[in-house]
């Protein structure tokens, strides 16, 4: 008997960027980031030009809106080229035939605290906070995580001038432990658990904020009756991974940090498991609550890189900068120790002509790749290294 709901994942080979897609049975689409890099607009080019790739998928879906575009973290390797390929609100300039339109915006808090939103070193960071303010004043079309008291009281005073009250936003704002309402099991076959940003309430009765994180969650997913679950992450690093995993088992919520499918944080950055300094020689030992997010891994599963490849050679054991092959090592450990299928890197599982992305389905029967390429179609990761530099993950790079 044929599947009767089939959802699917796609994750983009952006470098050292991050561009991801959720495609659901009901045909409601889901994009978190956006990492076009213009080396890939030649003709003859190898990188895939994301711009173009995203369109087709949508025009052959005949769409030209998606449900949700997420940023889940505001560095350049999240958001290049984004305000040429959607349509913006707030200004004509992002506007026009064949833009693409979002119906919700999701956007960690930090992005529109006013001491963010005037840094004009992030040549793609002003339009989008622009754009989220836009939305949020206008009281539809926007998705904020964590409301940090400086952004409650920015907000406060804009209702104000509007002559409104100072909770009349409040349905658009989300929290950490708290489902995100644009979802649910029963209507879409999928529901999303935030867990990053969040707020750390000290025994003082002191608050901290850790707005600074990225956009993580919690995504289940199901098909026909049979759940299939995921982490989605951005650039969380390990001490905040330790705080969202002793916080989540604190409050009995340990379902939430199961996994068939984790895309890890940060292209493969040992900052993701343990603190700076801690790389390790051959591998990082990843701080006691990392180590648990690992083996909360289920059988069968996979861990996704969105990253360069990671070749195990002298030279990568001696990088700076992500992916770092100690991190590899010890994913692949962990996948092992659970019985997991496979540790995958964007920029490696792809043909030589052109880069394409890592894609999965997910049904009745569970989680299961698509589109295999063969060893012999493969990009080799030494001539993935030779072919791209590596810049600092995070950095205003748009190639």
């Amino acid at each position: 008997m044929p599947d009767k709901q089939i959802h699917r994942i796609k994750f983009y080979p952006v470098s050292n960027g991050d561009t991801s897609q959720f495609i659901l049975a009901n045909g409601k689409r889901l994009i978190f980031d956006f990492n076009h890099r213009k080396t890939g607009e030649a003709v003859d080019s190898p990188h895939i030009d994301l711009k173009a790739h995203l369109k087709k998928e949508l025009d052959d879906a005949g769409k030209n809106t998606v449900e949700v575009f997420a940023l889940t973290h505001a560095d350049t390797d999240h958001l290049a080229g984004a305000s040429d390929f959607f349509y913006l609100n707030h200004a004509s300039k992002y506007q026009g035939e064949g833009r693409v339109g979002i119906e919700t915006l999701w956007v960690p808090a930090v992005m529109l605290l006013e001491k963010y939103r005037r840094n004009e070193s992030h040549p793609e960071y002003a339009p989008w906070a622009e754009e989220a303010w836009h939305r949020l004043l206008e009281g539809k079309g926007v998705r904020i995580f964590s409301k940090p008291k400086e952004l409650a009281t920015q907000l406060t005073e804009e209702l104000k001038k509007m002559k409104l009250s100072a909770n009349s936003r409040d349905h658009l704002f989300t929290h950490a432990g708290e489902f995100v309402p644009e979802f649910s099991l029963d209507t879409d076959g999928m529901e999303l658990f935030t867990h990053s940003p969040f707020a750390d309430h000290k025994e003082d009765g002191t608050t901290v904020e850790r707005n600074e994180e990225s956009l993580m969650f919690h995504v289940r997913f199901s098909a026909d009756g049979k759940t299939t679950d995921m982490i989605q992450c951005g650039d969380s690093e390990a001490e905040a991974l330790e705080w969202i995993v002793a916080k989540t088992q604190k409050e009995k919520n340990d379902e939430r940090l199961c996994w068939d499918l984790f895309n890890i944080p940060h292209h493969c950055s040992y900052l993701a498991l343990n603190i700076n300094g801690q790389k390790g020689d051959k591998k990082t030992v990843p701080l006691p609550k990392v180590k648990e997010l690992l083996d909360f891994g289920r059988p069968g599963a996979y861990i996704v890189s969105s990253s360069f490849s990671i070749p195990d050679n002298n030279k990568a054991y001696e990088q700076t900068q992500p992916p770092h092959i100690q991190a590899r090592k010890t994913y692949e450990d962990a996948l092992d120790e659970i019985g997991g299928t496979a540790f995958l890197v964007t920029m490696e599982e792809s043909t030589e002509k052109k880069q394409e992305p890592i894609e999965f389905e997910i049904s009745s029967r569970g989680l299961k790749r698509t589109k295999i390429a063969t060893a012999t179609d493969k990009i080799s990761a030494a001539a993935i290294i030779t072919s791209n530099s590596a810049p600092r993950a995070g950095s205003d790079t748009y190639d």
